[in-house]
C-alpha cells in the first residue's frame, strides 16, 4: 500500500508561519489545530480556590471551548438531544452574555458521545455551530452580539449510531465541515461561505463510516492553502481550499476491517501527522510529505507506527520537534517528529477521550475522570502534577487571554492570570 518517493528540499514546503501566542483559540484546539500556546501563566499545579471563576452550564456536552477575543463560546445540550444549545460567556468572569438555543431531535448516539460534542469555531464576524442528526447536518452562524444571521439545514444527513461530533473551522472566507456519515456513497466535504452561508463547494466522497476528525491547513510554499481530512476508510486527502479540487489522496490506514478516524491531524514543518483506528484492531500513526500534491504517488509516507500504543481519540501534538501520541488507556509516546524514532513511552494511567495541549512546554491532558494530568517535554519522562477537576470530563482544553478553561460534562472552569484582548461593554 505505502511508497516512498525521494522528497524535493523540505524549504519548498515549509508552512506560513502561525502565532501561537494570538488571544484567539478560535476552533478546536487552537491555531491551527496544533494544540499549542506559549501563555506564560497557567499554573502547573492548583486547588479549588485558585480558580478564577467557576460556572455550572445549563446542559451537559464534550464540546470544547473556543474564544474570539473577551468572549468564550461553549456547546451544550438538554432534554436527552432536543434542544442544543450555545452558550457566550464572559471570558473574564464567566457571566453569561447570550444563549441561543435550538430545537433538534434526540437520536441514537454512542455512551461515551453526547449532543453537544461538536466543537464551535469562530471569526472576526460569527461563531459557528454545527450538529448532526440521521435527517440533517445542521450549521448555523451567530454574531458576536448574539444575533442569529444564518442557517443552513440542507446539507445532508448524517447517519449512524454512534452519533455527531465533527467540528466545523473557519479558512479565509469559508466554513469548512466534513459531512461522513454510515450510509455508503453519501458522505462529502462541504464549504460554506462564512458571510452567506452559500454552499461554495462540495466534494462527495464513498463514505460507509462514521468520522469525527477536524481538517487542519497546509500550507506548501509557493502554493495555495490545502485542507487535510482523514477519514476510514478514504485515508488522508488534501483539498485545494479555494477551489475544492482534491489534490491527493493516500489510502494511508487498513481497509480490510472497521476502523474511525476521530482524532485530527497536524501538521509541522513539511508534514502531515494522522491516526486511525477502532476498539481493539490495529492502530496506526502515519507521518506524510506531500510534495507536488497532485497525485496520490507525490506523497512520501516518511515513517508509521502501527500498535496498540497510537491514540485513537486524542489527538497528536508536536513541539521542540518531538511528536507526542497520548493514548485512551493512557500510555503517552515521545517520538522523534521528524525520522519516528522513538525516544520514550511511560503508562500515564487514565482513560482520555480529551486531547493533550503544551503550554508554555508542559503537556496538559484530562482524563475522563477529571483529572488533568501535567507532563514535562523533553527527551525524558517527568510528571509535574494532577489536579483533580472534581468531574468527569471528556473535552479539551482552550487556552486564550493568559488563562486555560476546562470543560467538565456540566461545568466550566478558568485558571491562570487573565490578559484580556479588550474590554466587553456591559
Amino acid at each position: 500500500m505505502q511508497q516512498r518517493f525521494a522528497s524535493l528540499p523540505a524549504i519548498l514546503f515549509l508552512l506560513a508561519a502561525i502565532p501561537v501566542c494570538a488571544q484567539e483559540w478560535s476552533r478546536f484546539r487552537g491555531p491551527n489545530g496544533s494544540g499549542i500556546s506559549d501563555t506564560t501563566t497557567i499554573p502547573v499545579s492548583w486547588t479549588e480556590a485558585d480558580y478564577a471563576w467557576r460556572i455550572e452550564l445549563p446542559g451537559t456536552g464534550n464540546s470544547s471551548p473556543v474564544l474570539w477575543k473577551d468572549q468564550l463560546y461553549v456547546n451544550c445540550e438538554s432534554d436527552s438531544g432536543r434542544q442544543r444549545i450555545l452558550k457566550s460567556l464572559d471570558a473574564r468572569t464567566g457571566k453569561l452574555l447570550w444563549s441561543h438555543e435550538f430545537e433538534s431531535t434526540s437520536h441514537r448516539t454512542h455512551k461515551f458521545n453526547s449532543y453537544a460534542s461538536s466543537t464551535p469555531c469562530a471569526d472576526e464576524h460569527h461563531v459557528y455551530m454545527a450538529w448532526g442528526t440521521p435527517e440533517a447536518l445542521h450549521l448555523v452562524a451567530i454574531d458576536h452580539s448574539g444575533q442569529l444571521v444564518w442557517q443552513s439545514d440542507s446539507l445532508g444527513a448524517v447517519k449512524g449510531g454512534h452519533g455527531f461530533a465533527t467540528s466545523p473551522i473557519v479558512h479565509e472566507d469559508l466554513v469548512v465541515i466534513a459531512r461522513d456519515t454510515q450510509a455508503k456513497g453519501d458522505s462529502a466535504l462541504i464549504a460554506l461561505d462564512r458571510m452567506t452561508g452559500q454552499v461554495a463547494w462540495t466534494v462527495p466522497r464513498r463514505g460507509g463510516r462514521l468520522n469525527y476528525s477536524t481538517p487542519c491547513v497546509y500550507k506548501p510554499q509557493g502554493r495555495g492553502a490545502q485542507l487535510v481530512f482523514v477519514a476510514w476508510p478514504i485515508g488522508v486527502t488534501g483539498i485545494d481550499a479555494a477551489s475544492g479540487e482534491r489534490l491527493w489522496e493516500i489510502e494511508a490506514f487498513a481497509t480490510d476491517q472497521g476502523e474511525r478516524a476521530i482524532a485530527s491531524p497536524i501538521v509541522h514543518n513539511d508534514m502531515v501527522f494522522a491516526t486511525c483506528a477502532f476498539a481493539n484492531s490495529p492502530k496506526h500513526l502515519v507521518a506524510l510529505r506531500p510534495e507536488s500534491g497532485n497525485a496520490p504517488a507525490d506523497v512520501e509516507e516518511v515513517w508509521r507506527v502501527d500498535n496498540a500504543s497510537v491514540p485513537h481519540i486524542p489527538s497528536l501534538l508536536v513541539y521542540d520537534e518531538r511528536l507526542y501520541a497520548w493514548s485512551d488507556q493512557g500510555i503517552c509516546t515521545c517520538y522523534d517528529a521528524a525520522s519516528g524514532k522513538k525516544i520514550w513511552q511511560k503508562r500515564v494511567g487514565g482513560r482520555y477521550f480529551g486531547s493533550p495541549v503544551c503550554i508554555d512546554g508542559r503537556l496538559y491532558c484530562v482524563d475522563d475522570a477529571g483529572i488533568c494530568v501535567v507532563i514535562a517535554t523533553g527527551d525524558t519522562y517527568k510528571e509535574l502534577a494532577r489536579n483533580d477537576l472534581g468531574e468527569p470530563s471528556r473535552a479539551t482544553p482552550a487556552v486564550a487571554n493568559g488563562m486555560m478553561y476546562l470543560r467538565t460534562i456540566s461545568g466550566l472552569a478558568a485558571i491562570g492570570t487573565y490578559r484580556g484582548a479588550g474590554e466587553i461593554e456591559e
